[in-house]
């Protein structure tokens, strides 16, 4: 990062910065404690800076200042853009930037709005049309809804030529809107919610696309790449939106944390729920990155977005994250001394210009030196060679006599070495081109470590990582013995956030837009990640005190991916066992018994979660990506426990399909909880669909009898209880399985066909048989 400007001071937010598409002058627009603008220029030639006075741009209007924008020249030949200076009232002041004449200068002073009244929120520059959001003043009959609705947005034609700035006649597009944050994107302009305003509005959830030129309107949402309405010539909010009214009510999508428009007619958001995606100007949503989890709450609500040459720079706080937005893939991560927004700069687009309080940056990446194999390191790698070339013989030989280089190079006294010499002489050269990668990456290696010893500590962090990232890929290129599985594991243990970028890398993962989790790392690579070891626990217990124990290649990715992205572990468990060829699903039985050779993947990932139960949410999802009849049994029962019925329900809908023995006992399991409580009442009739074939009205009432709560075992027949089952919930499955049953009872059918009032006077409940005092006792 280098420094581009000197030293800026402000007490202002950092979001109230502006800065020239050319990157020469930074305009601060001051809010407190008295509103107006701070401009800071950079000369382009030295005598100018030296000169002792400049034009500073003083603004003559008093009122807030809402925005600055730049218009261009008719003719570029005519020099630097107009700067607009846009009040609060509606006057606009236009200035100009004069190198020669030392510094700045007013043009002429206009007024946007035709009511001295209005006011102005949001301004920006869409082609030829200068754009802005308008506030109505209140009419004395308008009540607070309708003064949600007093904004207005408005658009002027705007023309630079040598006789000044022409502005054209005052076009209402679009009135009886909310306030709307004018963004401006190619020749569309976005009509953001200004989250301000009141949450509890449902037209908050949904944002406009807008052609000055075409005056057409596009309704689109956050939470779904559906285009909801494409209008023409509407100019009346109310009748726009009116369409979506019932489509409102059942959306629910996230917040706009950031936004920045790409200049194509596209526009990139930052949402609440941590992805970064790209609002394409058809409509379409397009998911690129997704952030850690939390990161958004921990880092507070500074960001800033841009997209520069195919690669999407992302400040979240102090953090800088540069991501690939072809592939989602997560090139690097800095760590900052102090927040900055992200600007461009149109004379160099390609490198992120970075604002801070103290100062102006330009973000540069360093060319990484590409190894070489000089002269120097054949000879080494050479001798390298010949030295494992008598290791291998020496272990294989019965003489005691030592083998050196030397030796083996003269072909020695013996057959052996005069063979082994003769085959290393003839394929030499062929070893070292198959090999030739190999080395190349252990030049590479051992360049960095050089690197390291050498470098200072402002670039012994990117050194750091780009070791530690050498070192995994080399680790996880071949097969792990014990000692390297050690020194993978304190890898990941004393280098943590390195270990997770670098297993990112290696395994090519990136998130795609449905919450998929993809990989293109090789079929090799998967083998040594999942290969079948006996498991470890985390932690061993020595003398009272913890001790940090090797685990396999899989689990330490699992503790990694749960420590920096705990959504991505269910993804991963679905994409590991995709990648070991569905090895970790058994058939749908229940008696498989399990080694350590093939416990099975889900277990596997489940020992990183913490046994106090904080993350049973991820177990639940560990245990249904399984599909193992046991693990959705467990999963199902946790989600009873917790009372999420929804989920419940939508759990058994999903796997009562998949195997008939599984359906039977996830009907049975929700048949138990239907007879203790009423807290299933609104999914009864999915229920009574999933009930199995071979069930009958005997062993329905059975299951029913035998789980009603302690409270209804002393009372009467006829006794009100309004969170216990009655005959009235059980009638239509009773009468589904009656009217399967070749052989139904005529005396079951009769009862169920009574009416729902009960005789007056039972019978005697000593002559009933067990079922039928079960009819009776739940009859009301």
């Amino acid at each position: 990062v280098k420094r581009a400007y000197s030293n800026i001071s402000s007490q202002n937010c950092l979001s109230d910065v502006r800065l020239s598409p050319d990157g020469r002058h930074i305009h601060v627009i001051v809010r407190q404690p008295k509103s107006g603008l701070m401009t800071h220029d950079k000369y382009q030639r030295l005598h100018l800076m030296q000169c002792q006075k400049h034009n500073d741009l003083v603004l003559s209007g008093n009122a807030p200042v809402v925005d600055v924008i730049y218009i261009p020249q008719s003719k570029p030949e005519d020099g630097a853009s107009v700067l607009g200076v846009i009040f609060e009232n509606g006057r606009v002041e236009f200035w100009k930037f004069l190198e020669c004449r030392s510094g700045w200068h007013l043009l002429q002073t206009v007024d946007l709005c035709n009511s001295p009244r209005a006011k102005v929120s949001s301004v920006c520059m869409c082609q030829n049309f200068i754009i802005w959001c308008e506030e109505r003043p209140p009419s004395e009959n308008s009540n607070s809804v309708c003064s949600n609705f007093r904004f207005c947005i408005c658009k002027k034609t705007i023309e630079v030529n040598e006789g000044g700035v022409n502005l054209g006649n005052v076009k209402i597009a679009l009135h009886n809107n909310p306030r709307y944050a004018t963004v401006s994107s190619g020749d569309l302009v976005y009509l953001l919610p200004d989250m301000r305003e009141n949450s509890s509005m449902g037209v908050l959830k949904v944002f406009l696309a807008w052609s000055p030129e075409h005056d057409t309107f596009k309704v689109h949402s956050a939470c779904s790449c559906t285009l909801m309405k494409s209008s023409s010539k509407e100019s009346d909010f109310k009748r726009l939106v009116t369409d979506c009214i019932g489509l409102l009510a059942t959306i629910n999508p996230p917040d706009i944390c950031g936004f920045s428009p790409t200049g194509c007619g596209d526009l990139l958001l930052l949402l609440s729920t941590g992805w970064v995606c790209i609002m394409k100007r058809d409509g379409s949503l397009h998911h690129i990155y997704k952030l850690p989890d939390n990161c958004l709450s921990a880092s507070g609500t500074q960001n800033s977005l841009k997209i520069y040459n195919e690669i999407l720079a992302l400040t979240i706080g102090r953090t800088l994250f540069l991501i690939d937005t072809k592939c989602g893939l997560e090139l690097e991560r800095i760590s900052m001394k102090t927040e900055g927004l992200l600007f461009i700069n149109t004379l160099d687009s390609h490198s992120p210009l970075m604002l801070s309080e103290t100062g102006l940056f330009v973000v540069t990446q360093k060319p990484k030196p590409s190894p070489t194999l000089s002269e120097d390191s054949s000879a080494l790698l050479v001798e390298a060679v010949f030295e494992e070339a008598c290791k291998y013989y020496q272990q294989r030989s019965l003489s005691s006599t030592q083998l050196t280089v030397e030796k083996l190079k003269k072909g020695g006294m013996f057959q052996a070495p005069i063979s082994l010499a003769a085959i290393l002489r003839d394929y030499l050269q062929r070893l070292m081109s198959s090999l030739e990668s190999e080395l190349r990456s252990l030049v590479l290696l051992e360049d960095i470590k050089t690197s390291v010893v050498k470098a200072s500590e402002k670039d012994l962090e990117n050194y750091c990582e780009s070791l530690v990232q050498q070192e995994i890929c080399r680790l996880l290129s071949g097969e792990l013995e014990r000692e390297n599985l050690q020194y993978l594991n304190s890898i990941f243990h004393l280098f943590p956030t390195y270990s997770w970028h670098a297993m990112q890398a290696v395994l090519h993962l990136r998130c795609n837009g449905e919450g998929l989790l993809l990989s293109k790392a090789p079929a090799e690579l998967w083998k040594i990640i999942l290969s079948p070891v006996q498991p470890t626990a985390n932690f061993a217990h020595c003398n009272g005190q913890q001790k940090l124990t090797t685990v396999p290649v899989f689990e330490l990715l699992c503790q990694s991916i749960f420590k920096f992205q705990p959504s991505w572990l269910p993804r991963f468990l679905e994409l590991a066992q995709q990648q070991s060829g569905g090895s970790s699903k058994s058939p749908w039985g229940y008696s498989m018994k399990e080694s350590s050779e093939s416990l099975p993947l889900y277990k596997r990932a489940l020992t990183v979660l913490p046994c106090k139960g904080t993350y049973q949410h991820l177990e639940v999802e560990l245990l249904l990506c399984s599909e193992r009849p046991k693990a959705i049994m467990q999963a199902l029962r946790i989600l009873i426990k917790q009372g999420q019925w929804e989920r419940v329900a939508q759990v058994a809908e999903r796997f009562c399909r998949q195997s008939p023995l599984l359906n039977k006992e996830i009907f049975i399991a929700l048949l138990c909880e239907v007879s203790q409580h009423r807290d299933l009442d609104p999914y009864l009739d999915l229920l009574w669909t999933l009930c199995p074939e071979d069930m009958t009205v005997t062993s329905i009432l059975n299951i029913v009898l035998k789980n009603l709560p302690d409270s209804m075992q002393n009372s009467g027949p006829f006794e009100a209880h309004g969170s216990q089952v009655t005959i009235g919930l059980l009638k239509p499955l009773l009468r589904k399985v009656l009217q399967r049953e070749t052989k139904p009872s005529q005396r079951y059918a009769d009862i169920l066909q009574s009416p729902t009032v009960p005789p007056l006077t039972p019978p005697p409940l000593s002559t009933f048989h067990a079922l039928d005092h079960l009819l009776y006792k739940l009859l009301e």
